[in-house]
């Protein structure tokens, strides 16, 4: 087996349109709190509002042959993008620039994870994120019940911040 890594233009993120929609299941397999709220979430209401709202993104695909197996979405949004009708999901003053960074979703079909390309796919969303020298802030929220997600991005050197919504998100953190 051969992965080959791939940045993906904002035009072309519809490819990564099942897997997204894998993740939200995957993430309501794990849940135990507040399942319900993963009804309504896919591709069409969790990313694309997402990739519009954030000033800069960044998508990269993992390959194997011509059958994506995993990506990750980063981005870099105003504070206040955090703020909204859904949860308040970190406070605001504790950011002192205007923005801030986020690994915002991350999926490997079952079959390739713990082989290591999660590992660079992070590594890739970390230093796209760290090319930014206005960004001292980065963030992580992971949905409960996903304990494997949670400790990979501990390993990674994320620490625990805060649970939102009765523990539905967890808010990781750390500064670039």
């Amino acid at each position: 087996m051969s992965i080959l890594y791939e940045n993906i233009s904002e035009d072309k993120i519809s490819c990564m349109k099942d897997l997204c929609n894998e993740l939200m299941v995957f993430q309501k397999s794990k849940s135990y709190i507040h399942t319900e709220l993963f009804d309504g979430m896919n591709f069409e209401t969790r990313m694309l509002p997402s990739v519009k709202s954030a000033k800069a993104n960044h998508f990269v695909i993992a390959k194997d042959g011509d059958e994506i197996v995993g990506y990750v979405y980063s981005n870099i949004s105003a504070k206040e993008t955090y703020s909204n009708d859904f949860a308040t999901f970190f406070d605001l003053d504790s950011v002192k620039n205007d923005d801030v960074g986020c690994l915002s979703q991350f999926y490997l079909k079952e079959g390739y994870r713990n082989m290591g390309i999660g590992s660079v796919l992070f590594k890739k969303s970390m230093d796209w994120l760290h090319s930014f020298p206005s960004i001292t802030d980065l963030f992580i929220f992971v949905s409960n019940g996903n304990e494997n997600a949670l400790k990979f991005y501990q390993s990674k050197g994320f620490k625990f911040s805060h649970q939102i919504l009765d523990g539905f998100i967890i808010v990781l953190r750390n500064r670039a």
